[in-house]
């Protein structure tokens, strides 16, 4: 029977990271990963980093800023390694304003994050329209985030596992059936092909990641669907990302990526009328010009929630070296680095010099009773 010191369990932005970021301290890797599942949430991704725009729970900021910023050495370094080009764009994002209520509230954000020394701009409904012709007439300006933005999520995940693989890790295109348990502690996974042996376990399946057998206590992730759909990008209007309230327009490759829904449909990843309407009456609100374009594909991804919103990463509370790294629900592209160099250092270090308290296992809520 082969042994790894690892197994991650799940290849997309998250697993990817935490099995190039254990393949980078000397562990010997094998990673799981059958072939995306329908709805799997990275390929579905726009790739936002949008960690000064989406609002997250109160002790969220500081580490999405720092989730952020590690993209600004990791790209260039997969490029080299890989040869893989994961499209950083860190141009920044506008959040409009429609009404005075949100007004009042995005500058008191712009305010708050610049008491916290962060880069961050309120601009008035005139500069707004010089920066972006094609946004609506009755913006009342907006807070401008200029280092946040956005990547390419395929080709990140394609970036990590191939580097992982350049460090000597494993790909194994199979599902895992169930984590290997003896006395407390995990000892590999069995998968249709039989058992292998591993040190540790991670379990970074997105929302699959509770229906993993024999886990004690999985992971509270329940699947969001999310549906998307893409446009040409007007000629006449420049690169942008544009934002109001969970909708967004972002531009990538000649396309407008339009999203996105929050909706509680199980494992449905089918794209719906009612969930359609609804992202071109926020997209449409946001830059009119839309309108005259063509649609150019439509799709939904399942994104891993958490009821408090928290990713569930770090170690399962009642069997060693069982670890988690899932949950991270909409921002899943923008912690992926960090959730992966956080993974690496328990790994190999059994402790981490980021403070991921509330993103604890033991958290009450984050694993099933």
């Amino acid at each position: 029977m082969k042994t790894y010191d690892v197994v991650v369990i799940g290849g997309g932005v998250v697993g990817a990271a935490c099995a190039r970021a254990a393949a980078l301290r000397g562990l010997t890797v094998a990673v799981f990963e059958p072939g995306p599942e329908p709805g799997a949430a990275s390929p579905a991704s726009a790739g936002m980093l949008a960690a000064q725009i989406e609002p997250g729970p109160d002790d969220s900021l500081s580490l999405a800023v720092r989730a952020r910023d590690l993209y600004h050495p990791l790209a260039p370094a997969l490029r080299e390694t890989t040869a893989i080009d994961i499209h950083l764009w860190q141009s920044g994002i506008a959040s409009l304003a429609f009404d005075e209520a949100a007004e009042h509230g995005l500058k008191d954000a712009v305010a708050a994050q610049r008491q916290a020394g962060l880069r961050c701009d309120w601009l008035g409904p005139d500069e707004v329209r010089e920066r972006w012709p094609g946004a609506a007439d009755d913006c009342r300006g907006a807070l401008f985030a200029p280092e946040d933005g956005a990547l390419d999520p395929q080709a990140l995940a394609r970036a990590c596992l191939a580097d992982a693989r350049r460090l000597g890790a494993t790909l194994l295109a199979e599902p895992v059936q169930s984590v290997a348990v003896a006395d407390g502690r995990a000892t590999g996974v069995v998968s249709p092909q039989g058992s292998t042996a591993a040190g540790h376990v991670v379990v970074a399946a997105g929302a699959w990641s509770k229906a993993i057998g024999a886990l004690p206590r999985p992971p509270a992730v329940e699947p969001v669907r999310g549906q998307m759909a893409a446009t040409a990008w007007p000629a006449e209007m420049p690169a942008a990302i544009l934002y109001n309230e969970h909708c967004y327009v972002l531009a990538r490759g000649g396309e407008a990526l339009l999203g996105s829904t929050m909706e509680h449909a199980g494992f449905d990843c089918r794209v719906t009328n009612e969930g359609l309407a609804q992202i071109f009456r926020g997209a449409i609100r946001l830059f009119p010009g839309l309108l005259r374009e063509p649609v150019l594909r439509m799709w939904a991804g399942l994104r891993p929630l958490t009821a408090d919103g928290r990713p569930i990463v770090g170690a399962h509370p009642g069997v060693e070296r069982l670890w988690y790294a899932t949950g991270h629900g909409r921002n899943g592209v923008l912690l992926a680095a960090l959730t992966g160099e956080i993974v690496g250092d328990l790994l190999s270090a059994g402790e981490t010099a980021v403070d991921v308290a509330a993103w604890r296992p033991d958290r009450p809520g984050a694993l099933a009773a």
